[in-house]
């Protein structure tokens, strides 16, 4: 018999209100480790925040996410706190997936927290979307090697990262991202991560695209690019998860038109 595996789903289906214009949950569901927490607030977008059980995530654990907001309606992702890869066992990694549809006029800020990666953590992820024409998202992942105070460094591992994004069933977004063996190592190198212990990449779609990446200017090596009309992509690179935030914080308001989420400062 093998050690104990994780298993978490989480599953949230966002409807506007008629009368009101406010999000309310049309339907939710979670299993295993995977929780939910809604704060009351003014906002009239649906505000949901993710609790994992568990304590993090190691080699066998699978987690499942899936969103959608309907028609008009406006849902904002976050977690309690940063999700945590430990060493795996074996070669086994965890994987986790995420699904995200957007209606029409509707709008989905995912805006989890840092997931921080320790030595020998292998981890895979995959993001699927669809989005409608004239759906809007915000795709937030940030992502930390090691605890730099605590003296952790990321000398084996493995993450594979995939993200596929979809406007009315065609393939507009496309981004893998494949790092392995010693982690620190392939970071130092000036055209992977100059020297970076945190990285995050930001996704924006929506008609404000263009008008927003005239603001965003982030230093390099971290870099800025409107890919089409309606994506602008970010990508920041830093020293440590503090430096991090400090310049992710800023981004995400002015991308998100709102404060980040309350969890994030707590």
């Amino acid at each position: 018999v093998g050690p104990p595996r994780a298993r978490g789903t989480l599953s949230l289906v966002a409807r506007a209100d008629k009368a009101t214009g406010r999000s309310r949950i049309a339907s939710f569901q979670t299993s295993g480790s995977m929780k939910g927490l809604f704060p009351h607030g003014r906002s009239q977008a649906l505000n949901v925040v993710a609790l994992n059980t568990a304590g993090g995530m190691t080699g066998g654990d699978r987690f499942e996410v899936a969103l959608a907001a309907e028609e008009a309606a406006a849902l904002v992702f976050t977690t309690q706190a940063a999700e945590r890869g430990y060493r795996a066992a074996g070669a086994e990694p965890g994987r986790s997936s995420l699904s995200l549809t957007a209606g029409p006029s509707a709008r989905i800020d995912w805006l989890p927290q840092e997931t921080i990666l320790y030595d020998g953590a292998r981890l895979h992820r995959r993001i699927e979307v669809d989005l409608a024409p004239d759906a809007r998202l915000l795709l937030v992942e940030p992502i930390v090697f090691g605890r730099m105070a605590m003296g952790e460094s990321c000398r084996s591992g493995a993450l594979v990262d995939q993200w596929r994004i979809r406007r009315d069933g065609k393939l507009v977004f496309a981004d893998a991202l494949r790092i392995g063996g010693d982690i620190a190592a392939r970071l130092d190198r000036p055209a992977i991560g100059a020297g970076a212990r945190a990285i995050a990449t930001l996704l924006y779609l929506g008609p404000e695209a263009a008008h927003l990446a005239k603001a965003v200017r982030p230093p390099a090596p971290s870099g800025a690019a409107l890919i089409a009309d309606d994506i602008l992509l970010v990508r920041l690179l830093a020293a440590d998860g503090f430096v991090l935030r400090q310049a992710l914080v800023p981004l995400v308001e002015r991308l998100s038109g709102r404060p980040v989420p309350k969890v994030w400062i707590l």
